[in-house]
């Protein structure tokens, strides 16, 4: 398993390092090809805070826990993935190994219930091509969190824009 280590704002011992590898390790049963994981270490206002984000096969699961220990932040995270594993198994079986929910998880809760994706209303577009400013100023005027439209700055790409938490702005742009 590829581990990669951020830390922000603080430096992480030997040993934390260590119990993170071990608690990303059971994670590494679900997939055949070796995962790639990335866990982010950081402390704010006295929470401890560990992020970790795995990715195989295209696929990426991203977790986040914030307590006052970072073992338990650490623990917490690998919990939240391991459940969205589960959640999940019967969507994602064909991305992972084939016998990855072959054995039984004692800990975890098993979903059998799972939600079904429904679109409950579908809605077609016109899209033009216009510039980025002209699309946040469209989505502004609509009063909506995010807008697709085709941008004529970047050679017709397929883009969306979108109000960010921060108050700011994102973009995100296809690659075709």
């Amino acid at each position: 398993m590829n581990i990669q280590y951020n830390e922000r704002k603080m430096t992480i011992s030997d040993t934390l390092k260590n119990y993170a590898a071990k608690k990303c390790a059971k994670l590494e049963r679900y997939f055949g090809d070796e995962p790639s994981v990335q866990v982010t270490f950081s402390n704010e206002r006295g929470m401890e805070t560990a992020e970790i984000t795995l990715q195989c096969r295209g696929m990426y699961f991203r977790a986040e826990e914030r307590t006052t220990d970072m073992y338990a932040s650490v623990d917490g995270a690998v919990a939240s993935i391991d459940r969205q594993i589960q959640k999940n198994k019967t969507r994602i079986s064909k991305r992972i190994r084939q016998d990855a929910f072959a054995k039984a998880v004692g800990t975890m809760t098993d979903y059998h219930d799972e939600e079904a994706y429904e679109i409950v209303r579908e809605k077609m577009l016109d899209v033009k091509p216009m510039t980025t400013e002209d699309a946040i100023l469209q989505m502004n005027l609509l009063g909506h969190t995010f807008f697709f439209f085709i941008n004529s700055e970047r050679g017709d790409r397929h883009c969306v824009v979108y109000k960010r938490n921060d108050g700011g702005y994102g973009m995100l742009v296809s690659q075709q």
